[in-house]
């Protein structure tokens, strides 16, 4: 069950917070429904890379200083934790889970990390660059893409790559300065859905001395919304077979249902197990799993949202 958490009772357990090093404040949520744990704000964290948004970080109950924490990063972060204010009313129920499993012992204690999209520049941000970049016809996408189905998917150049320096050189150094957390790349993992599934791919990629584990939800290979003769997909497969990380070292899930959105995703299915169990994958460190009847949304992803976190954080 949800309870309204008032901000000065998260101030007893994190007040108000300056960085020495990046002079950046973070302060208590106030009036946000939680199931447990807190949430800190940095309304507009600063960058060289990136607009400023705003970046969320929840702790479980009773965090302290005296052990050290796990760390996940999650895409799209205002829609994770709180239905009353998220613009569909639905939620990930990251807390509800991140508790549940914590407390029954199936996963490492750990906190999460939730980084806000911006909506016009979401597509730009989490659109993999270099997958993109390598389209004999990515000018015509591009602006094909600007106005299609009135989505208007990309209002600026594609930023995915900033993106992820904005997380790796900026945001993770403050969160390893500011809260008790085990900084190795054995406990740092990323999460999304949809195209914050494309981005956490490709985090883990171009990245894999930093994350250990990636789970990519509803994962939306066909990257823009049309279907027809899409060559999409094949540049991200290729991407993939010639970036993926050691398999002796890390981990990634991969999920689809075949509702709404996510019945285009099931034909991609055998090409993505090809990749992975070609090139040293197997069962014990990547899933590609089918939801029969899921739809593309929060509340689909709540449903089953401890099997990546399981497989990520298992103890």
């Amino acid at each position: 069950m949800k309870i309204r958490v008032l901000g000065i009772l998260c101030g007893l357990l994190f007040s108000s917070f300056i960085s020495k090093s990046q002079n950046i404040e973070i302060n208590p949520v106030e009036n946000v429904t939680l199931s447990s744990g807190t949430l800190q704000r940095i309304e507009s964290f600063p960058s060289k890379y990136v607009q400023t948004r705003t970046v969320d970080i929840w702790l479980p109950v009773n965090y302290s200083d005296d052990k050290k924490y796990a760390v996940l990063y999650m895409h799209d972060g205002q829609m994770l934790f709180d239905s009353t204010t998220t613009w569909n009313k639905q939620e990930w129920k990251v807390d509800e889970w991140a508790t549940k499993l914590m407390n029954e012992g199936k996963t490492r204690d750990f906190i999460v990390v939730a980084i806000w999209n911006i909506s016009d520049l979401r597509h730009s941000d989490y659109f993999p660059n270099k997958p993109f970049q390598s389209l004999k016809n990515k000018d015509s996408i591009f602006e094909n893409a600007k106005g299609q189905d009135q989505h208007k998917l990309f209002k600026t150049a594609i930023n995915s790559d900033n993106y992820l320096k904005f997380i790796v050189e900026e945001v993770k150094p403050f969160v390893d300065e500011t809260f008790s957390v085990v900084t190795n790349k054995e406990n740092t993992f990323i999460a999304g859905s949809s195209m914050g599934g494309l981005i956490s791919m490709y985090a883990i990629c171009e990245y894999p001395q930093v994350f250990d584990g990636a789970a990519c939800i509803s994962t939306h290979w066909p990257g823009i919304f049309s279907y027809e003769n899409d060559s999409i997909p094949q540049a991200l497969f290729q991407y993939l077979k010639t970036h993926l990380p050691d398999p002796k070292t890390h981990k990634l899930y991969f999920d689809f249902g075949t509702k709404t959105l996510d019945q285009y995703y099931p034909k991609y299915a055998n090409q993505v197990d090809s990749i992975f169990l070609n090139n040293g994958y197997n069962e014990t460190n990547f899933k590609n799993l089918k939801f029969e009847g899921a739809d593309h949304s929060e509340n689909s992803w709540n449903k089953r949202l401890d099997i990546p976190f399981t497989f990520l954080l298992h103890k």
